[in-house]
């Protein structure tokens, strides 16, 4: 009886540990999910017919979700019986690579972990660099079915794709070296490269071009490395990276759009196509004033990034200020600053929203101010407790005895060790801003009406429910996938940045 516990545990512990496992069983769930929704949407239930291109996509959906099945019915028997996974069923991820042609991120990234026995975070830097230049080209690929398309879009798609094949190049040659190899000086070229395709706005360019350098000045020294630490509890962490990975495609097609979407699309009226329903050349259908809804989408992807980010930033900075000070002087700097500042968070912030954009007028501009000045009180006081806390550590009496002022302990030695609370926070509480801006847009009292934002989009599309349903639900959807994104980002970074995980 006992035997057979610990047997149990032990095969418990191998599925458990494995994060190859963990991501193929995310996969397999979110498959089955999708291919669901699709069979859902496939059918007309007011002609009682099957719509025959959905109907298609829902067949590859549903052959990839029964292979991913088989995949990880074989990943659970080898980690059961031989505590690893063979090298036959790590070969077939390869199949489900294909997957990347129908969209299915979750099955493709879980297939290129499957792959790789030894990985590096420069690995799946790579992987996600790759997978968001594919989806770009792939979504500005869809103007190729409208009537007309921005005079640069050709160019455009022409340089996104030989991004894409350098990506391909970089993401073999990350491949040859796992965590442990060290790297040659002529990966500085790679890393360079990287960091200047972040034009195109894939942040993950970018982090594996730091990634690469970072790694390059640290080989031979020994200690601990937060950089590493962090990214390698995030990226087993699927629900995380997939948020992380939805806001990156997002800041990048937003910036992609300005070249490969005609922005005359999204904001002048063609009344020859009302309400049209979606379709190739309007993936998404038109809006009442003839205006493609898959392109207001898009443009309005840019101020919702804007708007969210700018309005965390800003109370970040100012808040993260206050509280420091507020924190390290105490006594009467710290009741003089706390009060004032309760004063401002006994305000609801969508009421002091309302009265400034009221008083000021509705602008983009006077929005970000609005939703700033409402959150200052609240990081204000996350960092005042962790400055607090940081401040009875060792290292602040040590730079106190060696003559450093105040300001120096401040900025150089406390803040920095105080910006993990603020880092969580912060991502938490974007899509809270991203609904507010939505909201206020809504009413009426956001971004200007003629502006493609997606409180607006809602607003128009509310109108015809009954109708035109996909009218509000596309861009109702476009809101909450970037919501859960920073909301499942938070969660993985609270988890990534806990310290109780660098004692286990």
């Amino acid at each position: 009886m006992t035997k057979s516990s610990s047997l149990t545990q032990e095969m418990r512990f191998r599925l458990k540990s494995s994060h190859e496992y963990s991501q193929a069983s995310f996969a397999w769930i979110t498959s089955v999910l999708l291919t669901l929704l699709l069979l859902l949407n496939s059918y007309d239930w007011s002609g009682q017919a099957f719509k025959p291109f959905i109907a298609g996509v829902t067949g590859i959906y549903l052959f990839f979700t029964l292979i991913q099945s088989l995949l990880l019915i074989q990943i659970r028997q080898d980690l059961i019986q031989r505590g690893v996974i063979r090298v036959l069923t790590r070969r077939l991820a390869w199949v489900q690579l294909l997957a990347a042609l129908t969209g299915n991120i979750f099955i493709v990234t879980a297939a290129f972990h499957l792959i790789r026995k030894r990985k590096s975070i420069e690995y799946t830097f790579a992987v996600y660099a790759l997978l968001t230049q594919l989806f770009v080209i792939g979504v500005s690929a869809l103007n190729v079915f409208k009537p007309y398309v921005a005079d640069t879009f050709l160019p455009s798609m022409a340089a996104l794709l030989c991004i894409l094949v350098m990506n391909l190049i970089v993401l073999i040659i990350v491949s040859r070296y796992d965590a442990t190899s060290p790297l040659p000086r002529w990966m500085m070229v790679v890393g360079a490269v990287m960091i200047v395709s972040v034009i195109t706005g894939n942040v993950f360019a970018l982090l594996l071009g730091i990634s690469i350098f970072r790694r390059l000045r640290r080989q031979g020294r020994h200690g601990t490395n937060f950089w590493n630490d962090l990214w390698e509890r995030l990226a087993p962490n699927m629900t995380a990276m997939s948020g992380l990975f939805f806001i990156i495609f997002l800041f990048s097609i937003s910036i992609c759009s300005f070249f490969t979407f005609d922005y005359s699309m999204a904001v002048e009226n063609n009344y020859s196509v009302l309400l049209q329903s979606p379709s190739l050349a309007y993936p998404l259908g038109t809006d009442d004033f003839g205006r493609c809804l898959f392109s207001r989408i898009v443009f309005g992807a840019r101020i919702s990034l804007i708007v969210g980010l700018m309005s965390t930033l800003i109370p970040v900075v100012i808040g993260g200020v206050l509280g420091a000070f507020s924190g390290f002087y105490g006594r009467h700097t710290d009741n003089l600053i706390m009060r004032l500042l309760d004063i401002l968070y006994a305000i609801p912030g969508i009421l002091l929203a309302i009265a400034i954009i009221a008083a000021f007028g509705a602008n983009t501009v006077n929005l970000i101010v609005a939703l700033s000045l409402g959150s200052i009180p609240t990081y204000a006081r996350t960092m005042r407790a962790s400055v607090l806390y940081v401040s009875t550590f060792e290292f602040v009496e040590a730079a106190r005895a060696l003559g450093y002022t105040n300001r120096t302990i401040i900025f150089k030695h406390i803040i920095p060790n105080s910006l993990a609370p603020m880092i969580i926070k912060s991502t938490l509480t974007i899509g809270g801003a991203v609904i507010a801006t939505s909201s206020l847009s809504y009413l009426g009292l956001g971004v200007e009406p003629h502006i493609p934002e997606w409180g607006n989009i809602l607003k128009l599309g509310s109108t015809y429910l009954e109708t035109h349903s996909y009218l509000a639900i596309y861009p109702g959807l476009a809101i909450i996938l970037l919501v859960l994104s920073f909301n499942f980002l938070g969660d993985g970074l609270r988890d990534a940045l806990d310290p109780k995980l660098e004692k286990a």
